[in-house]
């Protein structure tokens, strides 16, 4: 697969690793996952701070990396997208989300089918990242 920028094709590589470790986390340990969301639901100052950390990353992400010349390019921005989006909610609406994970996290079952989708997601970037090349550098 081709794609525009050197960049994205070191993104993919680094969503393909977070993905893969998310999706080990859950499908090892679901129990575990689910009284992490549990805690992480009570807790407002660590809502908040992950709030920040997903704003500030999400635009660093959507700064430095928002291309849509190609599939690859499009997946990558795409996800630094979400990550801002996840952001902004978390910080301005974040009963939502948590209910949203919540339910999500509500029997080992569906964090274990959260954990699949993890994986086919870190199997997307990983194949991005490790079999693409960049036809043009970027600066």
């Amino acid at each position: 697969m081709d794609t525009f920028s050197v960049l994205t094709i070191q993104l993919a590589r680094i969503y393909g690793v977070v993905a893969f470790t998310a999706a080990l986390a859950a499908l090892l340990s679901p129990k575990r996952m689910g009284l992490i969301i549990a805690d992480f639901e009570t807790a407002p100052a660590l809502v908040f701070m992950s709030a920040l950390f997903a704003l500030i990353l999400g635009l660093v992400m959507v700064m430095i990396h928002n291309l849509w010349t190609d599939i690859a390019a499009i997946l990558v921005s795409l996800f630094g997208w979400i990550v801002l989006i996840k952001g902004i909610l978390l910080l301005a609406a974040p009963e939502g989300l948590l209910r949203f994970a919540a339910a999500s996290a509500s029997s080992p079952a569906r964090i274990r089918l959260w954990g699949v989708a993890a994986l086919v997601l870190a199997a997307i970037f990983l194949i991005i990242g490790l079999a693409s090349r960049a036809t043009t550098v970027s600066l």
